[in-house]
């Protein structure tokens, strides 16, 4: 099969960092390694048109979202339709179903294959912002996009089901990945532990976004919790947002330090590999990538039961109900065990998930694999998942089957 031209479209891409920035960036770089043309259309504060690893990136000028953080959206329709026909892509893979389902019906009037990439849970998501009759109303809108869009991607069953339950055939789970060289239990650094906690200590850290859908205050309760039972633990919030004031005075008389966003990834990897345990306390995560890095990093993690996450970590981690005290006991039971087999634990879960098996999947979607390409081939030294492994198919997506009221 010769290239493909595959074109991206993205909103509410952080200015920064953060998980759909890092999935776009190593699925646009698989793309390329598999021949490939692979164009990403991000919304900015002014035009742009760069070549890069993940190869070209078109930005546009973009409404900025308030309380975001930084988010912005792609903002004239008309504009990104001219761009589109300019391009004339082969395949078009959009990862925003909020504002830009209108462009399954383009690729549909012109012939071109499309897939729609569900990164959250909607239902989720209109819970967090209080919304009323959340269930009927995200399967109204789901269908919707199913109906739009050639293939529907989820990245776990979690994020599939509220899709699964409507009897969408054209659904297919493909895991994401993690970049298992850069995160790694080798960039342990004990300066780097230091800096934040006493030998004696217990360190947490929360890697994410300071916003409401994430959960932070709940990390800083945790903390609250294990110090109210004797035990001494500090918190990291490595990640900014927009509650971070608020968050500074919830943890006015605990031992919290926010350092705030870290932009070189290899700083991020070291934060993680020099921590006793990493929390990721958003109900309505999908996949969780930060949680996936500390992983990698051989850092246990407790997570939220209501997420997507307990199928992501495993029996690496801990998945409890969403409040201080549970978050507080499953760090204790995972500092209960030996630290060498924690660790091993962790490390051997993130194998599971490399960038490799991920693009694979995603191309195999787009009906891209080149014949005789494998999941071996392409991953090289990353360890594929084990045919064991329920529900995270890591090389070969299968179309799910209908099954209504089927969960995680």
């Amino acid at each position: 099969m010769s290239g493909l031209r595959i074109v991206r479209l993205a909103n509410f891409v952080s200015p920064r960092s953060g998980g759909l920035r890092t999935a776009l960036r190593n699925l646009g770089e698989g793309y390329q390694r598999a021949g490939h043309e692979p164009i990403l259309i991000v919304p900015g504060r002014e035009r742009s048109d760069k070549m890069t690893t993940q190869g070209r990136v078109i930005t546009l000028p973009g409404h900025r979202l308030p309380r975001t953080g930084g988010y912005r959206v792609l903002a004239s329709r008309r504009e990104l339709t001219r761009l589109l026909d300019h391009l004339e892509p082969d395949r078009l893979e959009v990862s925003d179903r909020a504002t830009l389902r209108w462009t399954g019906r383009w690729a549909r009037d012109r012939g071109v294959g499309s897939m729609m990439v569900s990164h959250e849970s909607l239902a989720g998501l209109l819970g967090v912002w209080g919304m009323p009759a959340r269930d009927s109303l995200a399967d109204r809108l789901n269908r919707r996009t199913a109906e739009a869009f050639d293939q529907i991607v989820c990245t776990t069953a979690f994020a599939a089901a509220e899709f699964r339950r409507l009897g969408v055939p054209n659904l297919v789970e493909v895991p994401l990945g993690v970049d298992l060289r850069q995160f790694h239990p080798s960039r342990a650094d004990a300066a780097v532990r230091s800096r934040y906690a006493r030998p004696d200590e217990l360190l947490v850290v929360y890697c994410s976004r300071l916003s409401a859908d994430k959960r932070p205050e709940l990390a800083v309760d945790t903390v609250a919790a294990l110090r109210a039972a004797k035990a001494p633990a500090v918190l990291v919030m490595a990640g900014d947002g927009a509650r971070r004031a608020a968050l500074a005075y919830r943890a006015a008389r605990l031992p919290v330090r926010f350092a705030g966003h870290i932009s070189d990834r290899d700083d991020v990897a070291a934060l993680l590999a020099s921590a006793d345990v990493a929390v990721a306390p958003g109900p309505v995560e999908t996949f969780g990538l930060a949680a996936l890095e500390a992983l990698a990093c051989g850092t246990p993690v407790v997570v939220n039961a209501a997420s997507a996450l307990p199928e992501v970590v495993g029996d690496a981690g801990m998945a409890v109900p969403g409040t201080p005290d549970a978050f507080a006991e499953g760090v204790r039971k995972l500092m209960d065990r030996p630290e060498g087999e924690r660790r091993a634990a962790a490390r051997a879960r993130a194998e599971l998930f490399g960038w490799p098996q991920a693009v694979e999947g995603f191309l195999r979607t787009h009906d891209a694999l080149p014949s005789g390409r494998s999941s071996a081939v392409m991953a090289r030294q990353q360890v594929p998942a084990p045919a064991s492994e329920r529900a995270l198919r890591p090389a070969v997506p299968a179309v799910a089957a209908a099954a209504p009221g089927d969960a995680r």
